[in-house]
């Protein structure tokens, strides 16, 4: 591994890098073992260092001014409720935020395979996501989606889940079918799910986090708040 490539790794992992530069290191890494190793070796030795940064709470008013300046409508109170959710579900920023998170699956499972050399390809899924914040864009999970039902989350950091709550994981493949539920999880921790009902995972397809009430939604529906959501994509 040169001293190049160990640079350009940490400026990609870091954003350092312009557009081109980028999306010709991505290329690199879809097909350079060496490079995917650079890019995992950064981001293990930036993890402590991004989990010591204090929280910070953005004011109620950056996102606003983010699409005005932008653009874009006036986003609407994620302390809405059931209307929030319904308008992400059908809300075209929305979409477009999950597409970049899901094109960004198909290197991080690169990485990912590179790394465990023994995984079987008969497990690899179908379809990967990495579920995002709303406001943020952090990256808070990984959905792995296989072609016989199974539905693998895998937390990225920790959730905090109040007493008498829990999280529920959801899936839209159609809009008029609406979101389905996946299944419940009491604590951010790696779990599979085996589902019936639905059909085999397809590119584009949404996955979500969020918090409900325990015992999961009463209505069938989201209704809580959305922690983390993603759109779907083949790997590599």
């Amino acid at each position: 591994m040169t001293d190049d490539l160990v640079a350009t790794a940490g400026e990609y992992v870091a954003g350092l890098l312009t557009p081109g530069e980028m999306e010709a290191f991505e290329q690199r890494i879809a097909t350079d073992a060496e490079a995917r190793r650079a890019v995992a070796d950064w981001r293990r030795r930036l993890l402590a260092l991004d989990e010591t940064a204090q929280r910070v709470t953005p004011s109620p008013e950056l996102w606003a001014r983010i699409e005005r300046a932008i653009g874009r409508p006036a986003a609407v109170d994620p302390e809405a409720g059931g209307t929030w959710l319904q308008r992400l579900w059908t809300s075209l920023p929305a979409l477009r935020l999950a597409s970049l998170a899901g094109a960004a699956a198909a290197i991080l499972l690169a990485i990912i395979v590179a790394l465990q050399p023994g995984r079987q390809a008969v497990e690899a899924p179908t379809v990967v996501a990495i579920l995002t914040a709303p406001n943020t864009n952090e990256a808070g999970a990984i959905v792995e989606a296989f072609a016989d039902g199974r539905i693998r989350v895998v937390p990225l950091r920790p959730i905090e889940v109040p007493e008498g709550r829990t999280l529920q994981v959801w899936t839209l493949w159609d809009r008029q079918v609406g979101p389905r539920s996946v299944g419940l999880m009491a604590q951010a921790r790696q779990q599979d799910y085996r589902t019936t009902g639905m059909p085999r995972p397809v590119r584009d397809q949404l996955y979500e986090i969020t918090l409900e009430p325990a015992g999961g939604s009463p209505t069938g529906r989201p209704t809580g708040p959305i922690l983390y959501v993603g759109r779907g994509t083949q790997p590599l």
